[in-house]
């Protein structure tokens, strides 16, 4: 049976106020020098978007550290339980100390504190994410379900998410850095080939297919082998797509093939559409 703890299903923030309000009364937030903060070696994230930091760091340095990282005493230094990538924005920002509250919760507790809050707030790329709520999972016993209430997350959603760990390493790093969206490593997660789901995977990044094209093609390899494969545009056509693309400032796709087919214009907002029309029909009616 999954274990339950008191005050873990209310969300990060009411648990965040539960683990600082009492220590806040004795201890107040303390000015702590950098120099003296350790990392988690426990933290399930593992990479932090350079440009982001950039501009946290960048806020941090005109208003100061507004929220407090949450610490533990560790001898003489402290290790960071929330708050790493505060942290490093500070560092970023050449800041000489940051406010820091102190906690004395017990290991559990802060374990799943910091895997919550890197799944709610860090922005986590789509394999740490899963591998969190793995360790999550794992750590407290927990169902999907339970995990589900703990993030905020729909339990469909965390189930899709603990789909990407079946990937090969070679898809998984094609998601980690952004080359594939989770959801072609969702689709991609349905096959049980790990060289085809590899090959599938890199011809995605290569020929930049969509998550509906690599749908396509799964739908195509379970029909009968008498069905038609999907039309595969040619090199001409690529290149073709790709300079319409720039001239319109726009994702255009291709469905079809030189005799016959359909074209694709993405708009995001009535003002895109509105420049997209003038740039295909002219003038300014």
């Amino acid at each position: 049976m999954a274990k339950k703890q008191m005050g873990l299903g209310r969300g990060l923030d009411a648990l965040l106020d539960d683990l600082s309000a009492g220590t806040a009364e004795q201890n107040g937030v303390t000015e702590v020098s950098l120099y003296d903060i350790d990392t988690n070696p426990d933290q399930p994230r593992k990479t932090f978007d350079p440009e982001k930091l950039r501009e946290l760091a960048a806020s941090l340095k005109r208003h100061g550290v507004v929220q407090p990282l949450l610490v533990r005493k560790n001898g003489a230094r402290y290790t960071i339980v929330a708050g790493e990538r505060r942290f490093r924005a500070a560092r970023l920002a050449g800041l000489q100390t940051v406010p820091v509250v102190l906690t004395d919760a017990a290991d559990d507790t802060l374990m799943e504190l910091s895997l919550v809050e890197n799944i709610q707030r860090e922005n986590l790329n789509p394999i740490e994410e899963a591998a969190a709520i793995k360790l999550l999972m794992q750590q407290h016993d927990l169902t999907q379900e339970e995990v589900s209430d703990r993030v905020g997350k729909s339990r469909p959603a965390i189930a899709n998410a603990l789909r990407l760990l079946s990937l090969t390493k070679s898809a998984q790093a094609m998601v980690k850095d952004g080359r594939l969206t989770a959801g072609h490593g969702k689709m991609l997660a349905g096959v049980t080939d790990p060289k085809q789901q590899t090959e599938l995977a890199k011809t995605c990044v290569e020929r930049d297919w969509s998550v509906r094209r690599l749908e396509e093609e799964l739908r195509f390899r379970s029909m009968p082998k008498k069905r038609k494969k999907p039309v595969e545009p040619s090199a001409e056509m690529r290149d073709a797509l790709g300079r319409m693309s720039a001239e319109l400032g726009t994702k255009v796709e291709l469905s079809g093939g030189e005799q016959k087919g359909k074209l694709v214009i993405h708009y995001y907002s009535k003002g895109d559409l509105d420049r997209i029309y003038r740039a295909i029909v002219g003038g300014t009616d």
